[in-house]
């Protein structure tokens, strides 16, 4: 296959989060093509295509994963199902994207870390907002001591959920506030805090229906005097914001993780913004940066990065963590590895 050529991707499932956010951004990232959808129902998948431009729907997710062209595959299944689904694609010598959480839990995830460790091609559990710029800014007024070095961060993740019926409100299926909204604040957390939290030392309440965390609130330390305090759930509008404290100020977002054009970042000092820039200041849409950056690693033009082996499970046991705490249950893993 020539260098030029695109990215053949493959879909595993016809996903609202599929046609909303990941085509559009794969459109916007240049370098690929909306190959093949697979899902349980063929005609819906042929349907699914002809709507939101994919070259073809098959039924099944095997015929995805079958097909010689198919370079990565983008995996927006319910939770439960990613594990299976990862390492069948991993197995079958694709690249993987697959939706945050990677897995339901920490004994998948690292079975699928496994896997991912010997595959030929990477996997990337699909948090977007690491290679965002808005990010790296972020990243460097830190590294510059813009703040002195961190001590808190403050993070917040909500939305309104009004179908009772939903995926998310599923515990067979993996769901849950903290898995699905709530893992973005322990992602970034511990991208800032550049360390891994103190499991045992993790604090949540939560408000449980059909056996999940419908709503949850929590802290965990990082060592030292570094902690995060977040909140997430499903019973209030969209709201999404984070504050990283220093001894010598602030930064602010509006929306760390999902930026768009009217979302800012602030760099506050002595309570006065001395600093603030547009989150997004190009307009892309929140997953292209790292849709783009799948296509140049797979075509050599760039060395791969936050790939799952490297950052999953570190979340996975976090989430475990926070869970029990939630459930006044004793943490039985160690630190993070």
């Amino acid at each position: 296959m020539a260098k030029a050529d695109p990215v053949r991707w493959g879909i595993l499932g016809a996903a609202g989060i599929a046609s909303s956010a990941f085509l559009p951004a794969l459109a916007e990232a240049g370098g690929g093509r909306p190959t093949i959808v697979g899902a349980r129902d063929g005609g819906r998948a042929s349907r699914w295509a002809t709507v939101f431009g994919v070259d073809r729907g098959v039924e099944g997710y095997e015929r995805v994963l079958a097909d010689p062209e198919i370079e990565a595959v983008y995996v927006p299944l319910p939770n439960s199902l990613h594990a299976g689904w990862t390492i069948a694609a991993l197995e079958a010598g694709k690249a993987v994207f697959c939706e945050k959480p990677l897995c339901a839990s920490v004994d998948e995830t690292e079975r699928v870390l496994a896997v991912a460790a010997a595959a030929p091609r990477p996997l990337w559990e699909a948090f977007v907002f690491p290679f965002h710029e808005q990010t790296r800014r972020v990243r460097a007024l830190i590294g510059d001591e813009a703040i002195g070095e961190p001590r808190e961060i403050w993070s917040r993740f909500h939305f309104d959920l009004d179908d009772p019926g939903d995926i998310r409100m599923s515990e067979a299926l993996g769901g849950g506030a903290t898995q699905d909204v709530g893992c973005y604040s322990i992602r970034l957390a511990r991208l800032l805090f550049g360390v891994e939290p103190v499991l045992g030392g993790a604090t949540a309440d939560a408000v449980w229906t059909t056996g999940v965390d419908e709503e949850l609130w929590g802290t965990l330390p990082f060592g030292g005097d570094r902690r995060m305090q977040f909140s997430c759930g499903f019973r209030s509008t969209y709201d999404t914001f984070a504050r990283v404290i220093g001894p010598a100020g602030e930064i602010r977002m509006t929306n760390p993780f999902h930026p768009g054009s009217d979302d800012t970042f602030e760099l506050v000092s002595d309570g006065e913004v001395v600093e603030r820039e547009p989150a997004a200041p190009n307009g892309e849409r929140s997953f292209t940066s790292a849709i783009r950056h799948v296509h140049r690693v797979l075509r050599d033009e760039e060395e791969p990065a936050h790939l799952a082996v490297d950052e999953a499970l570190g979340n996975a046991t976090a989430i475990e963590a926070i869970l029990a705490a939630a459930r006044d249950e004793p943490v039985v893993r160690g630190p993070a590895r």
